[in-house]
């Protein structure tokens, strides 16, 4: 009778590929890995070398301590560490490695070469290692230190190695994990060479001269000291000055311990600190340090040891909200308080530049045709105006629409508000002349540059203005991307920005869609560009903010861009730029909006599915009424 005994221990080399699942997703694992090592050795020099983005070599040399031959063996052993002895010490850690896993599971899907040397050794030990084999182990004479060459990442892992992204996107994940490493140990001088090429040379000194040195002397003037001493927990770095709050997210570090972690509740302590100091939709810069007894959090609850809990969060919450709002009083960054100012009034009244308020892109049959020429075809609408038949005839209708451009405002509306004009293209103004005063029926009527609410033959048709946007932009971006013929606008004086390694990298993998839209721009230096031309139909505001926003959103749809990136992309943009359109708009324009919509291929729902339009039925408004 055949043994009904099925659970067997897995052979070591399979044990660690699955480990590496883990541990090892992509070559910026490795680098990590690998520099943390060299970090906990005591290095003060460390050179890192990649090819490919690392896929083919990932070389991380070093001047640390070094192995003995027992030790250089040892290391790929799993759960092999030189830091835990008890179940104690896992609450007293402050080393960067503890787990004993990474080199494991990186020699399972790897061919790694590794050459050590302890400083009172004559000779160091050679080891050589395919897919969790040991090929080769020898005496050798090399420096002291370390020297880890990574060969072939996912070399026996064929289905791995396939969901590797693009070389670029691939060095930008690593740069992300270079640049962490290098702010936590200023005190280390570290380089990066990709391809031959020198990306980065940081020499040892202190922070401020490490951030210097990573993103440009342009940050010498933005920086603010901030510290905060308790007994619980300190805090020290770096903020920067609010007029410097990029539109991009990359530039914000948690390092607790001297340890790089990713803290959504701490960042928002952060921001609640520059609360009235920044715009909606800005990301400050800051570098922040919190050492605290190790006995008061636990970083043993991810394999990439990037997340942390701390026993006490409401109390690190207040002490970073504190530490961060005192440095930015004592740098005098907060909007000082103008006692001239009306306060009766929660907005101030318009600004006579209007210039910065974005207005609808009108269509060529908006013009008004010059005399003799014939009006241009609609033909390619959909007939939305049939919402209004039943009213009125269509020559009596035309002339009351064009004498209404009311707004909610209208009725009890301040003082300062009644001498505002709308400021809109030529065509509007010219059509301003012929504008009647409002009568008593208004059929197009804009409720709080928020909704548009037209009479219908059945009732009131109610449209989401920055929903009919969304849809508007989406389909005007998607047709840009397939066709790549988005218009530009050349700037009479072109814009110089600089953008950080990792942001370059993705404007690399993403320049044809970035063109297509109707930016352009030439590359300046290793990480800046110079902007000649935006596209015509994107709101009148700053060329850096503007493409700060597009890079923004390529970061946050990048998953998707694989699979789609018209259509991801498109989403993406009509949905962040949809809210620059949430002003008062003239008769003309909502005229427009409506007209444009219908064009659509769906006037209904968002590209993400909301609605846009609801129709209120004159049942339904006496259905209301009688409740």
């Amino acid at each position: 009778m055949p043994s009904s005994d099925i659970i067997q221990l897995l052979p070591d080399s399979i044990a660690n590929q699955i480990a590496a699942g883990e541990v090892v997703q992509r070559p910026a694992s490795v680098v990590k890995e690998l520099l943390e090592n060299a970090i906990d050795a005591g290095a003060r020099h460390i050179q890192v070398i990649l090819r490919e983005a690392g896929r083919t070599l990932i070389q991380i040399i070093d001047d640390g301590s070094g192995m003995s031959e027992t030790d250089a063996r040892m290391c790929f052993e799993r759960h092999a560490t030189s830091k835990i002895r008890q179940s104690e010490d896992l609450f007293r850690i402050r080393t960067m490695g503890f787990r004993g896993e990474a080199l494991a599971s990186i020699a399972a899907v790897a061919q790694v070469e590794v050459r050590t040397r302890q400083e009172s050794d004559e000779l160091g030990t050679l080891i050589r290692i395919d897919g969790s084999e040991i090929k080769t182990q020898e005496a050798v004479a090399t420096l002291k230190g370390t020297n880890f060459s990574v060969k072939n990442l996912f070399f026996n892992v064929p289905a791995r190695r396939n969901f590797l992204k693009s070389n670029s996107v691939e060095m930008r994940h690593v740069l992300d994990e270079f640049q962490r490493i290098a702010l936590s140990h200023p005190e280390v001088s570290f380089t990066l060479h990709h391809n031959d090429t020198e990306v980065f040379n940081l020499q040892s000194g202190k922070l401020v001269r490490r951030i210097i040195d990573i993103y440009g002397k342009s940050y010498r003037e933005q920086l603010a000291y901030c510290q905060e001493d308790t007994s619980y927990i300190n805090v020290k770095g770096y903020i920067g000055k609010p007029e410097f709050a990029r539109k991009t997210r990359g530039e914000q570090f948690f390092f607790v311990n001297d340890r790089y972690i990713k803290h959504s509740y701490l960042h928002h302590a952060v921001i609640t600190a520059f609360d009235g100091t920044i715009p909606e939709g800005s990301h400050p810069f800051y570098v922040l340090f919190l050492e605290i007894d190790p006995s008061h959090i636990d970083i043993n609850i991810h394999p990439t040891k990037t997340e942390i809990k701390f026993d006490d969060e409401k109390s690190v919450y207040a002490i970073v909200l504190a530490a961060v709002k005192k440095a930015v009083g004592v740098y005098n960054l907060s909007q000082s308080i103008d006692f001239d100012d009306n306060i009766n009034f929660l907005n101030p009244p318009p600004s006579n530049d209007n210039n910065l308020i974005p207005r609808p892109v009108m269509p060529d049959w908006a013009a008004q045709p010059k005399k003799g020429e014939k009006e241009p075809s609609r033909s390619n609408l959909t007939n939305w105006s049939k919402l209004f038949e039943g009213l009125q005839n269509s020559e009596d209708r035309s002339r009351e629409l064009a004498a209404f451009e009311v707004s909610s405002t209208t009725v009890s509306r301040p003082a300062y508000q009644e001498q505002s004009k709308t400021v809109a293209s030529k065509i509007n103004r010219m059509a301003s002349e012929v504008i009647a005063a409002p009568e008593s029926d208004a059929v197009l009527f804009q409720l709080h540059n928020r909704y548009i609410l037209s009479q219908v033959k059945d009732g009131i048709m109610l449209i989401d203005q920055k929903a009919a946007y969304e849809r508007i932009l989406y389909e005007r971006y998607r047709k840009m991307l397939i066709n790549r013929n988005g218009a530009c606008q050349q700037l009479l004086f072109p814009k110089r920005i600089r953008l950080t390694h990792s942001d370059m990298q993705l404007v690399h993998e993403t320049k044809k869609e970035i063109h297509s839209l109707g930016f352009e721009f030439d590359e300046f230096g290793s990480n800046e560009l110079i902007i000649r031309g935006i596209p015509a139909d994107l709101p009148e505001e700053s060329e850096q903010d503007l493409f700060e926003e597009l890079i923004e959103q390529l970061k946050q749809s990048y998953s998707d861009l694989k699979l789609n990136k018209p259509e991801s992309l498109s989403r993406s943009l009509a949905r962040r730029f949809s809210v620059r359109y949430a002003v008062k708009l003239s008769y003309l324009e909502i005229h427009t909006l409506i007209d444009q919509l219908f064009a659509s291929s769906n006037p209904n729902r968002t590209p993400g599915g909301e609605a846009i339009i609801v129709l209120l039925t004159m049942d339904k408004l006496t259905s209301i009424f009688k409740n």
